[in-house]
């Protein structure tokens, strides 16, 4: 092995700082490890001769090899014996003093060519070598927990980093066997910024009462693929770490209203209820398992009344095939008849104001999102606008879940949950391209292994159709009057052109 950085030193024990002493040492580096804690260091080295002999137990390394990476981690007792490194990372408490102070330490000792490097997630890079006699030898080296799984790394340039110290960085995270993305020093860089979208505005929608935290969760898994529901993944990640996530870009972003938390999670966090780790949070567990309320049942229905469509509902067509499918009687006149189930499919509007605009009796009339292909999801949803009797509501239900698929009904609001969830995360990442943050290959790259998202925010936009995103996000502007739903020039210009939202400009 020929690692870029033959001697590196780690300046914290904790789960990240171990995680990153593992990778360098398997990449062939020689690692120092120090932490002010006593012990702390030693029982780091300790969890990662155990963490290696567990894999020659199980055939995946040789003895030899097990003894070669023990022997090239190395504990230190204070920073001066970090002298010889060609590189250091920090991977302490996210406090920019404590960073700062460290760092123009550490700048005393090494050697003019060596490189620093934060772990931070959420601090200035710039702002952390600001104080420094060589701030272009520090950039942002920012890794995931657990580090040997989440293989991905943004690399960030503060604004007087010096180019080849990231390109030396980026060549060592592909040496550690993981991907490394380019970042601008903004907040949250990539991945955490990209991610704003998701539990944001599921909370808006909880917070709305248009439907419970579970329903929220079955509904984004079902129809959009994600592997976590917002409340899932907020339990697991606890909210003593994500709120205050949440908090701090908003306000790195000066109040940008897109970034806005939620009463929710604060409450919660200052209540305790922070997640899985204290057995309660969105869900009550028990031995570490989620207590998921039921489904609602499929109510039983004893006749079902002809079914009219709306003139512009989105993908009317398949519509009519579905409900063809499911063996209901279609009504094709301009107007439905006086005992017909109204259907509308708005994109980004409610209910209510298709029923209001299109004079239909809101008391028959019921939504369903047809932002995707029915085929392509595994849940409908139906959506119901205050007026709406419960006779249709339940003939809708029962109706669609008569071949078995799963259906959620919920409260009308601008956008159903998915529209406004996705169109969301879109627009957010479309705005970070436009803000030069990073290249719209690296965010794709960072987010799907960052996140665990599906598919990258931009080729979620491409799946639904930038022109859909766009009439999404307008029509819930209109109906919220809101400017968290103001369409990124970026999205503003492809939706338009309908041009794919990767698609370089020239």
């Amino acid at each position: 092995m020929n690692p870029t950085f033959q001697t590196v030193g780690i300046v914290g024990a904790g789960a990240m700082g171990r995680g990153i002493a593992q990778m360098a040492a398997q990449a062939g580096s020689t690692v120092f490890l120090f932490d002010l804690q006593p012990g702390a260091a030693d029982a780091a080295r300790q969890s990662l001769a155990d963490t290696w002999q567990k894999l020659v137990d199980k055939n995946k390394l040789e003895a030899t090899q097990r003894a070669a990476l023990v022997e090239r981690l190395r504990v230190v007792g204070d920073l001066a014996s970090l002298a010889p490194c060609d590189l250091v990372v920090e991977a302490i408490v996210e406090r920019i003093e404590v960073k700062q102070k460290l760092f123009g330490e550490l700048e005393c000792l090494l050697a003019d060519s060596a490189v620093l490097a934060t772990n931070t997630s959420s601090l200035s890079v710039t702002a952390i070598g600001a104080s420094l006699k060589r701030p272009g030898r520090l950039a942002g080296f920012h890794f995931f927990n657990p580090v040997p799984l989440m293989r991905v790394v943004e690399v960030i340039a503060g604004l007087k980093t010096e180019i080849v110290v990231c390109q030396q960085l980026t060549a060592y995270a592909r040496e550690f066997g993981h991907t490394p993305v380019s970042a601008q020093d903004t907040p949250g860089f990539i991945v955490n910024h990209a991610g704003r979208g998701y539990g944001t505005e599921a909370l808006r929608v909880a917070g709305e009462r248009v439907a419970d935290f579970a329903t929220i969760d079955r509904i984004l898994k079902d129809q959009m693929g994600f592997r976590l529901g917002p409340f899932e993944l907020m339990d697991l990640t606890a909210l003593d770490v994500s709120h205050p996530v949440m908090e701090s870009i908003y306000r790195q972003y000066y109040d940008e209203p897109r970034y806005r938390p939620s009463v929710i999670t604060a409450q919660r966090l200052a209540g305790g209820v922070v997640g899985k780790k204290v057995g309660d949070g969105f869900y009550a567990y028990e031995n570490g398992v989620a207590k998921v309320p039921p489904e609602p049942p499929v109510p039983d229905v004893s006749s079902t009344p002809p079914v009219w469509v709306s003139p512009k509902a989105a993908r009317r067509a398949e519509i009519y095939q579905l409900l063809k499918n499911l063996g209901a009687s279609i009504e094709t006149a301009q107007m439905p008849s006086a005992n017909a189930l109204i259907l509308v499919a708005p994109l980004g509007l409610d209910v209510t104001t298709l029923a209001a605009v299109e004079r239909l009796d809101p008391t028959r009339t019921v939504g369903i999102d047809m932002m995707l292909e029915d085929a392509a999801t595994k849940r409908r949803v139906l959506a119901t606008n205050p007026a709406t009797r419960p006779d249709m509501r339940d003939a809708a239900h029962a109706l669609f879940a008569r071949d078995g698929k799963a259906v959620s009904v919920v409260k009308d609001s601008g956008g159903f949950v998915t529209q406004r969830v996705v169109a969301t995360i879109v627009n957010i990442a479309a705005d970070m391209c436009q803000q030069g943050i990073c290249s719209p290959k690296d965010l794709e790259i960072a987010v799907t292994l960052g996140l665990g998202y599906p598919m990258g925010p931009l080729a979620m936009g491409d799946k639904v159709g930038p022109t859909n995103v766009l009439e999404i996000l307008f029509n819930m502007g209109t109906v919220y009057g809101d400017p968290r739903y103001r369409p990124s020039p970026w999205l503003r210009r492809r939706g338009a052109l309908g041009l794919s939202l990767m698609h370089e400009e020239a």
